[in-house]
């Protein structure tokens, strides 16, 4: 049994030796790992900014008359044509609050018709010198009192016509409106000051597309613009790219239409407005989405996204020098364009940039490699490439 056990001890030791021995050979030959150039292409730089979408009109809807609700003509969260009926106000006392104004301009007309006729007949008595030029003055005066009642009667009609007219509340603009924030039966204020809001109404067709970009890219765009590489957004509508938070391309295009006058001192950023045409009403105010904007053509090099490593807060990139070691290369990133990722500073275009082998855990910073040659390919059906 002693012998027995000394035999099977020597065999694990044989054993374990051999596979140390195996794995400091490995160590020791290079590993194989596939290298290529960075593709040099001239790209149009997306920018991408996270926002949501905004109604391009926002109405809520008052009276601007006071009464009772007599009737709401519209089902709540439906579609509404501009000047569509939506509340009717009782509109008895603005009716009689017409008749009783026709009835003051009728009354106000028969004075100026009276005062003709006696400034007629007192022109006829001063020629005859029946009576003195004064009383003749005192008609013209009489005469031009009535007309100005008139003037004053005919006025008051139009606004007991104007208040009749707004017992009607139509919709303002074309849109989606709101749940009703009156029922029928309630009394309501119109006016400017402390009017009930009845209900909102928004646009949806064309809607907006509102995000806040960083001071250093305003500063960058600006400094193109200046150059002449890029149109500023303020004056020329800048092509942009949606995408919704369940969707992987960019598929729904639009344009720039503001950007705001001043940067936010507080967390520097300034805000820019984007409109996209919304025909199928698809978009709803509110949507979280993410924009991608025109940042102007650049020369750039591009490497697939699978080659960059994470090196605790930056990113860097595996490149074999002339002695076949790996160096680490931290880089800048760019958007994507050809299906790659878009270097913007750290790389050379004569890099040998190691693309395939990077999961073998000998493959770091300042081990010895055997590199092959390979070739880094755009994908044609992406967007972006001049």
């Amino acid at each position: 049994m002693r012998t027995f056990g000394t035999r099977t001890a020597s065999v694990l030791t044989a054993l374990t030796l051999v596979g140390w021995c195996t794995s400091a050979l490995a160590q020791q030959r290079p590993v194989t790992v596939t290298v290529a150039n960075p593709l040099a292409k001239k790209v149009v730089q997306w920018d991408e900014y996270t926002g949501r979408f905004e109604a391009s009109e926002r109405v809520a809807v008052r009276p601007r008359v006071s009464g009772y609700i007599d009737q709401v003509h519209f089902a709540d969260g439906a579609d509404v044509k501009q000047g569509d009926l939506l509340f009717t106000i009782d509109r008895r006392p603005f009716e009689i609050a017409v008749e009783a104004a026709r009835a003051d301009l009728a009354r106000a007309q028969a004075q100026v018709t009276l005062g003709q006729v006696d400034y007629q007949r007192a022109q006829e008595l001063v020629r005859s010198a029946t009576t003195s030029v004064r009383d003749l003055d005192q008609r013209k005066a009489n005469l031009d009192t009535a007309l100005a009642q008139v003037m004053a009667a005919q006025a008051a009609l139009r606004n007991a016509e104007l208040n009749l007219e707004w017992t009607l509340v139509r919709a303002p603009i074309a849109g989606r409106v709101s749940d009703r924030r009156v029922d029928a039966g309630n009394l309501v204020t119109g006016g400017q000051d402390g009017a009930n809001v009845l209900t909102t109404i928004v646009k949806l067709d064309p809607i907006y597309f509102v995000f806040e970009g960083s001071e250093a890219d305003y500063i960058r765009y600006t400094r193109l613009n200046r150059e002449g590489q890029r149109p500023s957004s303020r004056g020329v509508a800048n092509p942009v790219r949606v995408q919704l938070a369940d969707e992987t391309g960019w598929p729904h295009p639009g344009k720039m239409n503001f950007v705001d006058n001043e940067v936010n001192a507080r967390n520097g950023t300034i805000r820019g407005r984007a409109i996209l045409d919304n025909h199928d009403l698809f978009f709803t105010p509110g949507t979280f989405g993410r924009l991608q904007l025109y940042g102007g053509t650049v020369d750039a090099l591009l490497i697939p996204d699978e080659a960059i490593v994470a090196d605790q807060a930056r990113k860097v990139v595996f490149t074999v020098g002339p002695d076949n070691k790996i160096a680490a290369k931290p880089v800048t990133l760019g958007g994507f364009a050809l299906g790659l990722r878009v270097i913007t500073a750290g790389l050379q275009p004569a890099d040998r940039v190691v693309v395939d082998g990077l999961a073998n855990p000998f493959v770091r910073a300042g081990a010895a490699v055997s590199p092959e040659a390979g070739e880094i390919k755009a994908q044609p059906e992406q967007t972006g490439v001049e």
